[in-house]
């Protein structure tokens, strides 16, 4: 009896491939800067150097990697004006839209967490004598 209970333990503890659900969505939001680009679009249209601005830290090359790459996936749009000098803005598409309530979610989980990390990293109180045991 005890070994068919081990035995279903580690049958009932093996990991397993990650469904391609998962795979499908880090596939698109993967990458350092795509939550933050998705966040900006989330308020309104941006025009490339909007973005570049809001998004500190990122490159040029990267945004524009990132851009084509949430483009790609039919995540944002791209639409471009035919006028001197040519204006550009990038803006969520319907699909792109039904990720607004989990990037809202993440962000909420974020808040929950930099609570935390706040809430743990405090000193120790000063004066008070810890009892020998």
């Amino acid at each position: 009896m005890e070994k068919m209970t081990e035995e279903l333990c580690k049958e009932h503890a093996k990991l397993t491939e990650p469904p391609p659900e998962i795979e499908a969505t880090l596939a698109v939001l993967s990458g350092k800067w795509k939550i933050l680009i998705l966040w900006q679009l989330m308020r309104r249209e941006c025009r490339f150097n909007e973005l570049r601005r809001a998004i500190k830290g990122v490159s040029q090359h990267m945004l524009t990697t990132q851009l084509r790459d949430l483009e790609k996936h039919g995540i944002i749009s791209r639409t471009i004006f035919p006028e001197v000098p040519p204006r550009v803005e990038y803006a969520l598409t319907e699909h792109g839209e039904s990720l607004k309530n989990v990037i809202r979610t993440l962000a909420a989980w974020g808040h929950t967490h930099l609570k935390r990390q706040a809430a743990t990293s405090r000193p120790a109180p000063r004066g008070r004598k810890v009892a020998a045991g």
